[in-house]
C-alpha cells in the first residue's frame, strides 16, 4: 500500500507533499485511505476503488466533471511463469487534481520521465493524460520487443534441444502476447471518449498529441498480433518436427526388431526336436551362425535401397 504526492516542476513530474501534491500515485491503497483521498479530492470512492481489481477491463465514466478511464499497462511479475502480463490503471481526473490507481507499482509514471517532450500541468488535462498513455504505448512496445528477443533465443535452443521446457516458454509467450492483443484492442473505445472530454473542439498540439498516441497504440497492436501469428506458427511447425521424429524414430526401431528376429527364428527352429539339415554336421553351428547374418546383411540391404532408414 502507497500513497505518493507528486507535482509538474519545469516539464518534469518530482516529489510533493499533500499540500502541494496536485497528481496523487495510489498504489494498492486500503479503504481507509481511498476515503482519505476522496476527501481530498473530491473523487468518488468508487472510481479510487475501481482499479484494485486487476482483471478491469478499459472503461471510462464520468461523475460531473470528474473522470475515470480504466486502462490495462504491462507488468513485469516476479515468480509467475508468464515474463509479462497486464493489470488494470486507473486515471482519475477531477478539476484539480489526477489521481492513479493500481493494484501494483507499475512502471508507468516512470516511463512518462521518459519522455523527451516537457510534460504539461495537470490543468491542461487532455495534454497530460495523452503524455500518460503515450508512456503506456512505449511500455508495451518495449516489452513486445523483449518478447520477440525471448522468443529468438527460446526458437534457437529448441533447434539444438526439443525439451518440453522450451515448448512451456514458447507456450507462455504466446500467452502473454494473447492478453497484449486482448489489452490494446480495448482501448480503441476511449479515444473518442478523450476527444469529448474538453468543450469545444481539441487544440492542434492536444490532436496531434491524441493522434501520436493512437498510432503508437495501433503500432504496439499490430506487432502483438504479428509475434503472435509467427509463434502460434513456429508451435505448429515444431509440434510437426517432433511428430516427424517421433516417426522416424518408430521406423527405426521397427527395422531394428526385424533385422534381429531373423537370427532369433533361425535359432528358434534349430531348438526344435525334428530332423533338420546339418544336424549332425560339426560346422552345424557355423552354417546357421552365417545363415543368420546373411539373412540380416541383406535385410540390411533391403532396407536401405527401400530408404527405410
Amino acid at each position: 500500500m502507497m500513497v505518493e504526492y507528486l507535482k509538474v516542476n519545469n516539464g518534469k513530474i518530482e516529489s510533493a507533499d499533500e499540500s502541494n501534491g496536485n497528481i496523487i500515485r495510489m498504489v494498492s491503497p486500503d479503504s481507509s485511505e481511498i476515503e482519505k483521498i476522496s476527501l481530498l479530492t473530491g473523487a468518488p470512492a468508487d472510481f479510487l476503488s475501481a482499479a484494485c481489481d486487476r482483471d478491469e477491463r478499459p472503461r471510462f465514466e464520468a461523475d460531473g466533471n470528474i473522470y475515470l478511464f480504466i486502462i490495462r499497462v504491462p507488468y513485469e511479475e516476479a515468480g509467475s511463469d508468464l515474463p509479462v502480463i497486464t493489470v488494470a490503471f486507473a486515471v482519475i481526473i477531477t478539476p484539480v487534481f489526477l489521481i492513479s490507481v493500481c493494484s501494483i507499482k507499475s512502471p508507468v509514471w516512470e516511463a512518462l520521465q521518459k519522455i523527451r517532450a516537457p510534460l504539461p500541468q495537470i490543468e491542461k488535462r487532455i495534454l497530460f493524460l495523452c503524455n500518460l498513455l503515450l508512456g503506456v504505448a512505449r511500455l508495451y512496445l518495449t516489452h513486445l520487443q523483449l518478447i520477440r528477443t525471448e522468443a529468438d533465443t527460446a526458437e534457437k535452443e529448441i533447434h539444438h534441444s526439443m525439451k518440453n521446457e522450451m515448448l512451456i516458454r514458447m507456450l507462455n509467450l504466446e500467452k502473454c502476447l494473447v492478453f497484449f492483443t486482448t489489452s490494446l484492442r480495448g482501448h480503441e473505445a476511449l479515444w473518442g471518449r478523450i476527444r469529448r472530454l474538453q468543450s469545444g473542439e481539441l487544440s492542434e498540439d492536444e490532436t496531434d498529441l491524441l493522434e501520436d498516441v493512437q498510432i503508437e497504440f495501433k503500432q504496439a497492436q499490430d506487432l502483438a498480433e504479428i509475434y503472435s501469428n509467427i509463434l502460434s506458427g513456429m508451435m505448429d511447425a515444431f509440434a510437426s518436427v517432433i511428430s516427424n521424429n517421433l516417426n522416424v524414430v518408430m521406423k527405426l526401431l521397427t527395422g531394428i526388431t526385424i533385422i534381429l528376429m531373423l537370427p532369433t527364428l533361425i535359432a528358434s527352429i534349430y531348438g526344435m526336436n525334428i530332423t533338420l539339415p546339418f544336424q549332425n554336421s560339426p560346422k552345424a553351428f557355423l552354417i546357421t551362425m552365417s545363415l543368420s547374418v546373411f539373412l540380416s546383411f541383406m535385410s540390411v540391404l533391403l532396407f536401405l535401397k527401400k530408404k527405410f532408414f
